[in-house]
């Protein structure tokens, strides 16, 4: 199969407590590519280059290194780096979504989140992201709605469904100004 994401979804069947609901699943496909191999082999931990690629069918390669910490290229994203992005724009296309049904008009939305990760000896593990969206809405709209919205767009996220730390969301609501009359 072509790397990147299946154009039709297979079904599968999944018991509840109570209920049988069908369930899709959708398959990823991410070509990583080491191009660090073009300054040399990996020989020793300090001499290799942490250079590499994604490739995802019909999209634009997106080249990668590790986290400075580890000898990566700090020019480049990180796997720690696309997991924070993944978790902030996961709970963004939620939080519109929610929006978006509830009548909550949103004309700008930016998030500055944070991840927490500690390295350990031998591993690390990531303690938790917060999220920090700043939301404006039409003067309109309601701001309590809007608020409220964050929690269900959470319990939503895919991607925040599947990590094993917190990921928080501390949010700002504005509201625009209502044009001079």
């Amino acid at each position: 199969m072509a790397a990147g994401h299946s154009p039709t979804p297979k079904y599968a069947l999944k018991l509840t407590d109570k209920t049988m609901a069908i369930q899709k699943e959708h398959h990823y496909s991410v070509k990583t590519v080491w191009t660090g191999a073009e300054q040399g082999p990996a020989r020793d931990y300090k001499s290799y280059s942490r250079a590499y690629r994604f490739e995802i069918a019909g999209k634009p390669p997106l080249d990668g290194s590790a986290d400075p910490a580890f000898r990566g290229d700090p020019a480049r994203h990180n796997p720690e780096d696309l997991l924070v992005a993944s978790l902030s724009a996961c709970h963004m296309l939620w939080y519109l979504h929610l929006c978006t049904v509830k009548g909550v008009t949103v004309i700008a939305y930016e998030d500055a989140a944070e991840g927490t990760m500690v390295a350990e000896p031998h591993n690390g593990r990531f303690t938790e992201v917060v999220l920090h969206p700043t939301v404006t809405i039409t003067p309109d709209s309601d701001a309590q709605v809007a608020e409220s919205l964050h929690e269900p767009a959470h319990a939503e996220c895919f991607v925040a469904n599947s990590v094993n730390f917190p990921v928080r969301c501390e949010s700002k609501i504005v509201k625009a100004e209502a044009p001079a009359a």
